[in-house]
């Protein structure tokens, strides 16, 4: 081979490496941050559960609490009720060969009214319950106002994204 030819034959090898590292980057970045997205779908919007919470509060208070917020949720059940079957009958009406899109849209929409009536009522419930706390106690408490359950990836903006990381 020519001197001309293994310069030629070098600088290609050198190229298809260059692009093969490249592409295993490209490779293993993206699925580090698919991992990070699917971690982060999994995880619960908050750290620990209400009754680990309440556990954290002063022995005096804790009962208090407790019935308060359970008779907060059952207030708020039927409207998170209404909205499961509201929902499970637009399920329902689309899998039917005589689908209504309006009438399913309807019933998506009502249901999400009626899922936002019972969160309503639970967060006025909880932060009138915090007001009568002491500042330790609605500190430890303070959680039960984070949503509860997924947090899809866009509603969080990338500060976020690092601090729900830790």
């Amino acid at each position: 081979m020519s001197p001309k030819a293994l310069k030629i034959a070098l600088a290609a090898s050198v190229a298809l490496n260059l692009f093969a590292v490249a592409a295993g980057g490209t490779i293993w970045v993206t699925h580090k941050r698919a991992e990070q997205r699917i971690e982060a779908l999994q995880r619960p919007a908050r750290e620990h559960s209400p009754m680990a919470l309440i556990r954290q509060l002063d022995p005096q208070v804790r009962q208090r609490v407790k019935a308060t917020l359970k008779a907060s949720a059952l207030a708020a059940k039927p409207d998170f009720e209404e909205a499961r079957q509201k929902r499970r009958a637009a399920v329902d009406l689309a899998s039917q060969p005589n689908f209504d899109p309006v009438r399913a849209r309807t019933l998506l929409e009502e249901s999400r009214a009626a899922e936002l009536r019972g969160r309503a009522r639970l967060e006025a419930d909880a932060v009138q319950l915090l007001a009568t706390l002491d500042p330790a106690d609605r500190q430890a408490l303070s959680e039960i106002l984070t949503r509860r359950g997924r947090v899809v990836a866009r509603d969080r903006d990338d500060g976020a994204q690092a601090a729900a990381k830790k």
